[in-house]
This record gives structure tokens, sequence and C-alpha cells, in this order.
């Protein structure tokens, strides 16, 4: 039995699909049995937890070999941080005696260790959890998902503006999330044994301007991209919805990304599905 966290998600979605399509018996743990009716009926099983809720969690993982381990994200009007910090510590604390036998885990690129980057921290102390437990897994680290850009697909249709933290012309890796799902889906049915850290981003670096180049091709209307300049971050994140202690960690994040400070991957999977196909299906309803 294959049990997927975050099976409701970008990533986990597509990951769904694409083991019911190998008839891999499945157990997907949401919180809302409702969003994922259309797995269950499709096969999978469904099992309805909080993953704070550790005990829950391990009787949830007793029943199956392998899990995908998605960290859930916090509600942006948190302290992320401090919140995804919990979830990963009950979701590590559910795997002791499971007798599961291998993990699968999502991670990110630029992961590494320091206090207040966010997920970069984050992400890092659970990938060094995992490897503490014992269990033979497998890190997947993606860079920039291209669903990051979902949300300006509404400035950019009323507004023709695409903003970003980047300058225009910053090129960075980015990667679909179903070519990470692909990734994922064949590191849970490879044997157990194989393990390892796995690196995946896209066919090419991309820009904002190439955002905005893409959104312009498929509204057939003029976007451009505009920088929010660094001083500006904490405001406008927070005009977003943001609490100050997630607006710091978001800032955190991106300074060290825009900054290069991240160890590029010597040789990393590349996903075949272009920035220009990604906001192609966004635009269209289908991404």
């Amino acid at each position: 039995m294959h049990i997927i966290l975050g099976a409701t998600g970008h990533i986990g979605s597509v990951l769904t699909r694409l083991l019911l399509e190998q008839k891999a018996p499945l157990t997907l743990v949401v919180r809302n049995a409702e969003k994922a009716a259309k797995w269950q009926q499709q096969g999978a099983h469904i099992a309805v937890a909080d993953v704070l809720d550790t005990q829950r969690l391990n009787e949830i993982f007793k029943t199956g070999e392998k899990l995908y381990l998605l960290n859930p994200n916090a509600p942006p009007d948190t302290d992320t941080a401090t919140e995804e910090q919990r979830r990963a510590t009950s979701i590590l604390q559910a795997l002791q005696g499971s007798g599961i036998q291998k993990v699968v885990a999502q991670s990110t690129y630029c992961a590494q260790p320091g206090e207040a980057i966010g997920d970069l921290g984050v992400l890092f102390e659970m990938e060094q959890a995992l490897k503490k437990t014992g269990i033979p897994n497998s890190i997947l680290r993606a860079a920039y998902y291209m669903s990051n850009w979902d949300q300006s697909l509404e400035s950019a249709r009323e507004s023709g503006v695409v903003y970003s933290f980047y300058p225009g012309d910053f090129k960075l890796p980015m990667v679909a999330p179903k070519d990470i799902a692909k990734v994922a889906a064949r590191l849970l049915l490879e044997p157990i044994d194989h393990t390892g850290l796995h690196n995946v981003e896209g066919p090419d670096h991309y820009s904002p301007a190439d955002v905005a180049a893409a959104f312009a091709d498929a509204l057939q209307r003029p976007v451009k991209a505009v920088e929010i300049p660094p001083d500006k971050w904490m405001e406008s994140l927070e005009e977003a919805g943001f609490s100050p202690a997630a607006a710091a960690s978001m800032a955190a994040m991106t300074t060290i990304s825009a900054a290069n400070r991240c160890e590029a991957p010597e040789s990393p999977e590349r996903g075949n599905t272009t920035l220009q196909e990604y906001i192609r299906s966004l635009v269209q309803g289908n991404a």
C-alpha cells in the first residue's frame, strides 16, 4: 500500500492519478474526504486526518509500506515556519513504529540550515530528521514551482501586469508540478533499496519577463513584468494577507534565491513541460 500526503494538491493529484494508472494500491490522507471523492470512485482508499494528530497518522501509516511525504503548507496569516515545523515533527513522530519501509519526501531547491528562512530551513531539517529514522528514503528537491505564477493570472488578464520580487531578467530554474509528480511516482514504485537525493527542474531556466511573455501569448494581450523592490516586499506581502512572521520568511527565502546562495545540482532530472505550455494550460483552466 502506498500512502500519499497532500493528495489533493498540485503535485499530489497528479501523483495519485499516475499511481492509479499503474494499479498501485493507494491510501490518500486528507482533511476533507469530499475533496478526494473522485479518487475514491477510482479505487483509492481515503483516510481522514489532521497531520498534527500524530496518533491518527501512525495508525494510518501502519496500513502501508511506502509513504509520499509532502509537508502541508501553513496558512499565510500564521507564523508559517513555526506551523510547518510542527507539522513536519508530527509526521516524523508518526513514522516511529509504523512499519513504513520507504519514504519519498518532497523538498525544495535551496534547502539549507538556517533560522527564519521559511521552507528552506524547515525542509532541510525534515530531510536531516528523516535520515535519522533509519527508514530508507528518497529526497526529491524541486526547483521553483511554475504553479507559483497561478496567482498572477488575474493581474495579467485584468491589468496586463505580472508582479515579481525578482528583476525582470533574472532567470531561475522552474518546474511544472506534474513533472515533479512523475519523478515521485517513479521513486515510489522503485524497490525499497533505491534511495538518494533527486533534483528535478524543467527544460529551461525562466525569468519574470519570460512569464509575462507567456501570459501575453496565452491571453493575446500585452503583459509586462513589474519588479517589487526589496524595501516593499514586507508591505506587499502583508497587504496580500501574510502575517508579519510569514512575510519575513518569504522575504528571507527570496533574498537567498535572488542572491544565488543555493548549491546548483550538477545533473538534475528534467521535466518536459515548458513554461509556455504551463501558462497556456493555466489560462485555459487546465493546469
